[in-house]
């Protein structure tokens, strides 16, 4: 299947910022290891230059904090780390991603009795 890079960008962009959240869910983790664990995932392909500006941007709303510790292998690394308010914008992201991945799941699925099983649930 041919990959449509405009759209992925698209749709990374609208929720590579709770990605980030749920990647510190399980604990603190420096800026490069975040865009490993995120370019490991299918179609989540991202890069430093995007990932910092990000964790900046998300240090300053208070979703995330940051430490510095030295390196055995090179200058010292900012670790980030989830806050509560971190949690709380990630859990609610995680209730509406839901409600909004089922929807479009319903629209995309094929079938016009999905849609009037749809139509008559929702009267």
């Amino acid at each position: 299947m041919e990959r449509h890079e405009p759209m992925l960008s698209q749709l990374r962009r609208g929720v590579l910022e709770y990605c980030v959240l749920a990647a510190l869910r399980e604990g603190e983790r420096y800026g490069y290891e975040l865009v490993a664990q995120l370019g490991a995932a299918d179609g989540l392909l991202t890069s430093e230059g995007t990932i910092y500006p990000l964790l900046g941007r998300l240090r300053k709303d208070g979703a995330v904090a940051t430490t510095w510790r030295e390196s055995t292998s090179g200058p010292p690394r900012r670790y980030y780390s989830l806050t509560a308010a971190g949690h709380d914008t990630l859990e609610r992201f995680t209730g509406e991603w839901t409600r909004f991945r089922d929807a479009v799941d319903g629209i995309l699925e094929t079938g016009e009795g999905r849609w009037k099983r749809d139509l008559r649930s929702a009267s």
